[in-house]
């Protein structure tokens, strides 16, 4: 999950979960009433929050998943807001949570985590994040999250390795397996397509890139990024942010 800019800090999990879990992460928005958009990114996340955290009007419980969007997704809270997040890979979230897969972008569930909200509560309260981050790296770890499977696991790397630039077919060369193969198996795992997942990491370069850099070149960002030209770029950054490259820069710029 991606807000817009805010102070924000990120925990390594313990060496056991690093194939599922990719950070801890604490974020807090000093707002009052305000929309917010969740901009998609190439993750899923389990998200407790803290604060209140509303969509259309009704109050979001507390965890809830934010899974892959293919829009940005807005959010409204009536005050001061602050979020654990767990952040996941696509192909390993549901497997963590013991969930089956879907599509959904954002899905309300009952799980036994949801017991640790007082808990981490409190920590939150008392400004000790390194504890709350701990007691779910606890849960997890405890929990078990379910192996993923070698031929999700060997074409998640490799999507990652190459930030989504790499076509179906070298996604199934890296995981020594065919493109059926590989397409089942990643949808019976995160609900998502490998070419669904890879668009969304790419657009999270581009748009981290763009973020950092507003005067970059998009024409070179497009070749950097393993786009067919700046148009194909502007198409696909527009699809997920709902603006184009070109006026996302123009934004960004003193």
């Amino acid at each position: 999950m991606t807000t817009t800019p805010v102070p924000h800090r990120e925990f390594d999990p313990p060496e056991a979960l690093r194939g599922a879990i990719r950070c801890f992460g604490h974020t807090r928005r000093e707002c009052d009433g305000t929309r917010f958009e969740i901009i998609p990114d190439g993750y899923a996340e389990i998200v407790f929050h803290f604060g209140g955290c509303c969509l259309d009007g009704k109050p979001l419980p507390s965890p809830f998943l934010m899974g892959q969007l293919n829009q940005p997704l807005a959010l409204t809270t009536a005050g001061p807001l602050e979020v654990i997040g767990v952040r996941c890979y696509p192909w390993t979230v549901f497997d963590v949570l013991g969930l089956p897969p879907g599509r959904d972008g954002l899905r309300v569930f009952e799980h036994p985590v949801a017991r640790l909200q007082g808990a981490l509560q409190a920590c939150v309260a008392a400004g000790r994040i390194e504890d709350a981050v701990a007691l779910l790296a606890r849960y997890f770890l405890h929990a078990r999250p379910a192996a993923v499977d070698g031929t999700v696991f060997k074409a998640g790397v490799a999507m990652l390795e190459a930030r989504g630039a790499l076509a179906v077919s070298a996604v199934a060369a890296a995981a020594h397996a065919t493109v059926r193969t590989l397409e089942r198996k990643f949808k019976q795992s995160s609900g998502h397509t490998v070419k669904d997942v890879a668009g969304l990491m790419r657009f999270e370069q581009a748009r981290n890139r763009l973020w950092a850099e507003p005067r970059t070149s998009l024409a070179a960002l497009a070749q950097a990024l393993g786009y067919t030209d700046q148009s194909h770029l502007s198409r696909e950054f527009k699809r997920y942010s709902g603006m184009t490259p070109a006026a996302f820069a123009r934004k960004r710029r003193p």
